[in-house]
């Protein structure tokens, strides 16, 4: 992530800070693995926060979670006896000490149990209330609420709950809901009431999102019943029928794609014969990347920046660092992707440098910032652009050179197996999101701030803030010049950012100052997609 990048732009910048006084390190206390009975997915650890996350699956009984093993650091001891059986329904506090430090660590567990209320002829989805334990469906004014037909209903984990009655066999809900009871793990009890409700509602939507070349539809209608979308531009007369229709039940979606930008569309949904009222959306505009094919350069006080002289810095690297060194990670190059129009590609080079006898290892990078200082022997380090535009993918050309690991300073947390002579990693990551100067230490230019001594501002993939992100890792050289489409994957089709991040790196573990002499990564004519 940003963090592993965000030590290569400054190793070389604190090496231009050393003093005579040396502290002596304190070693931090880490748990490194953890193995759990009943998980779904690997535990989920955060060195930066301390912390532990544990997802459950459903059938897992929370109250007596056994956690069969754990790592941590050699020396390190725990205040809690493990192996050991725990309830989890509240936060699992752990301390770990050595040499008389002590770090406090948090384990955490949590469980979704899927539960549905399904009967024949519904409208949308059902509603379920599990902190009262109430479920509702609802269903046309006509519908024969003396024979109802539940088609699907599951109240409890899967497989280990049982029912008073056959909820099949409840069929009569005219003058009252029904009742039933749930039983699992033999000893937890749940009243639930079954409610179903009439309404006049036949189709409605639940959202349209409009992007700048696609608008997301939502709507719920009659289960069973005929379900889709028609949408036509504004001023038009032909309705244009959706395709690819998801439904689940009376909820249904679609994306509507290769729509003009800037533009006004009319939508609506239909159930059988009734349709909703018509809704009017305008579709964004895109916005590009400033000098996405590296064609402009200018050198500035023996340092090589990627604009223009006099330009707007946009893309950063971490030249500034490494200038003190009298090194250069990243530069242009003409060695371009086939058929480019231009003159220039990106070259980033992973290093080794030296300053006053010492000897650091430094990953070629390049991103959407800039090089934020020094604070002691620390670096700081600011990501991100304004952006509003919500991309669908990030495109472009890479080749890269992978080496073999040849510089180990530390094991990486993410790759705890990884050892001097394996294959180095380089990243490509692209994020939307909406962060902000206030909360993440920057400005609104630039709004992330990652402290390399601080775990806790590393940049997180799953963060709260994180609207829509891509990923690629590259393990081995490209056959020269590789075309690819990262695409973004997004939490929500509603939420607008603010700002996106963009990283290249030909040596994703420099955090760590681990990597390879060997490993370059070109790049050239980079756009987002829409």
């Amino acid at each position: 992530m940003l963090k592993y990048l965000a030590s290569g732009i400054v190793m070389l910048a604190a090496m231009g800070c050393i003093e005579n006084d040396i502290p002596y390190t304190v070693e931090r206390l880490d748990i490194t693995a953890l193995e759990v009975e009943g998980l779904k997915g690997a535990a989920v650890i955060d060195n930066a926060a301390h912390s532990i996350s544990l997802s459950l699956t459903e059938t897992t009984d929370i109250r007596n979670v056994r956690i069969s093993a754990v790592a941590m650091t050699e020396g390190a001891k725990s205040d809690v006896s493990f192996p050991g059986t725990f309830d989890l329904r509240t936060p699992l506090y752990v301390t770990l000490s050595k040499y008389g430090y002590k770090w406090e660590w948090t384990i955490t567990a949590e469980q979704s149990i899927e539960r549905y209320f399904r009967v024949e002829g519904q409208i949308g989805e059902s509603q379920i209330d599990a902190e009262h334990h109430i479920a509702t469906a609802l269903v046309p004014m006509d519908h024969d609420l003396k024979n109802v037909v539940i088609t699907d209903i599951k109240l409890g984990p899967e497989t280990i709950t049982t029912y008073s009655v056959d909820p099949l066999t409840l069929n009569n809900f005219e003058n009252s809901a029904r009742n039933i009871t749930i039983t699992y793990h033999n000893d937890i009890v749940e009243q639930w009431t079954l409610r179903v409700i009439p309404t006049d509602v036949e189709v409605e939507f639940k959202g349209v999102d409009a992007w700048a070349k696609r608008i997301w539809l939502y709507a719920e209608g009659r289960s069973g019943a005929d379900l889709g979308f028609k949408y036509r531009k504004v001023g038009a007369e032909e309705w244009i029928a959706v395709e690819d229709i998801t439904t689940n039940g009376g909820s249904f979606s679609a994306c509507v794609e290769g729509l003009e930008t800037l533009t006004e569309y009319e939508v609506v949904a239909f159930s059988g014969e009734s349709l909703t009222e018509v809704v009017k959306v305008t579709t964004e505009d895109v916005w590009m990347l400033p000098n996405g094919g590296f064609e402009e350069w200018s050198t500035t006080g023996g340092v090589t920046y990627p604009y223009a002289e006099g330009g707007t810095p946009f893309w950063g690297t971490g030249n500034d660092g490494a200038a003190l060194a009298s090194t250069t990670l990243t530069e242009p190059t003409t060695d371009i992707r086939p058929g480019s129009e231009g003159t220039y590609a990106a070259s980033l080079q992973s290093k080794k440098a030296a300053i006053m006898g010492l000897g650091k290892f430094a990953a070629g990078n390049l991103f959407l910032g800039e090089f934020g200082g020094l604070v002691g022997m620390d670096g700081l380090v600011n990501f991100g652009r304004p952006c509003s535009a919500r991309p669908v993918a990030l495109h472009g050309w890479v080749k890269y050179n992978c080496g073999v690991i040849d510089e180990f300073g530390k094991t990486p947390t993410a790759r705890p197996d990884l050892k001097k002579g394996d294959n180095d990693e380089g990243q490509i990551l692209v994020a939307v999101g909406n962060w902000t100067a206030a909360e993440y230490g920057g400005s609104e230019s630039c709004p992330v701030v990652v402290n390399t001594k601080d775990e806790s501002t590393f940049f997180n993939k799953s963060g709260k803030n994180v609207i829509g992100v891509g990923e690629m890792i590259l393990n081995e050289s490209t056959d020269g010049w590789m075309e690819f489409t990262l695409p973004l994957e997004y939490t929500t089709t509603s939420v607008v950012p603010t700002h996106i991040i963009i990283v290249f790196t030909g040596s994703r573990f420099g955090d760590y100052f681990t990597g390879s002499t060997q490993s370059l990564m070109l790049v050239d004519d980079v756009e987002l997609l829409y």
